[in-house]
């Protein structure tokens, strides 16, 4: 029966298990004012729930709606606190909200505006082109290193957020390497009709996978440390992050990793430190600290 319900209701059903869960109750008027239905297609979308799902909501007269059982198991949304902190913070049910200034699950969630540092939608749509068609590309493109803007074809395989800013992950014709390339800093680009040469298979940085070893600055003291490791969730003290091996640099920084050899730097601003340094570091030399 799972398999035959249509994705629109599917979507509303995974909105009564979210909202159900973490909200202690969900209503008619919620499941409408999410989806901008009517409260008789709504009371028709819980009863189908019901249907499908018998043990776990049962109705509460006191609040008008259906809380969670005590047998309460999720059979449409995934529940995990990485899915559902973005959904709070974007403020959608799972597929966008039609009413995008009202709250959807009543539970307010704000996140940290960072300045736009994003392409035109005309240079991005040339990206994504050549993405999808495994596609040659021409930028125009400034980088860091060099003081005028520079023309070049690269081939891009992947789109890359690294929590303060998107890149894409190319191959460079010029350098014979696989690269980052900060979307901000295409002032133009064109999805030419010719093939890729290379692909994501072909870059080993990016498919290649590896385990940092964290550990707390060993400077703060032993009950700071403890709550950083309960704050990480580690085991046997240690915080074990797997990731490719191109995105170690923007890692290292975003978690404020202290990369000194010597572990030097402020343990109020960089609270962890490196374990494997030996290992990781031919990966990301631009962020080590001698």
């Amino acid at each position: 029966m799972l398999c035959e319900i249509k994705w629109a209701i599917r979507q509303r059903m995974q909105f009564i298990e979210v909202t159900a869960y973490y909200s202690g109750v969900v209503t008619r008027s919620d499941v409408a004012r999410a989806f901008a239905i009517s409260d008789a297609a709504a009371t028709k979308d819980l009863k189908l729930y019901s249907d499908i799902a018998p043990e776990n909501l049962s109705y509460k007269h006191s609040v008008f709606g259906f809380v969670p059982t005590s047998a309460f198991k999720p059979a449409f949304a995934d529940l995990s606190v990485a899915t559902v902190l973005p959904l709070l913070e974007a403020n959608q049910t799972m597929n966008g909200s039609p009413n995008p200034t009202e709250s959807v699950f009543n539970i307010p969630a704000v996140n940290m505006v960072l300045p736009n540092r994003l392409p035109s939608a005309a240079v991005l749509c040339q990206i994504t082109r050549a993405i999808y068609g495994h596609k040659k590309l021409r930028v125009n493109y400034r980088s860091l290193t060099d003081s005028k803007q520079r023309t070049r074809i690269i081939e891009p395989h992947s789109l890359v957020n690294t929590g303060f800013r998107w890149h894409v992950r190319a191959y460079n014709e010029d350098s014979f390497d696989f690269r980052d390339f900060v979307l901000s800093r295409f002032e133009e680009a064109n999805c030419l009709n010719d093939n890729a040469e290379s692909s994501a298979s072909y870059d080993e940085d990016w498919i290649e996978m590896i385990i940092l070893k964290l550990s707390p600055h060993p400077k703060l003291d032993k009950r700071q440390q403890e709550s950083i490791l309960i704050d990480y969730k580690a085991s046997d003290n240690v915080i074990k992050v797997n990731l490719r091996r191109s995105l170690i640099g923007y890692l290292l920084r975003q978690l404020a990793v202290d990369t000194s050899s010597d572990h030097s730097q402020d343990p109020k601003q960089f609270q962890l430190i490196l374990l494997n340094r030996d290992e990781i570091e031919p990966f990301a030399s631009w962020v080590f600290q001698d």
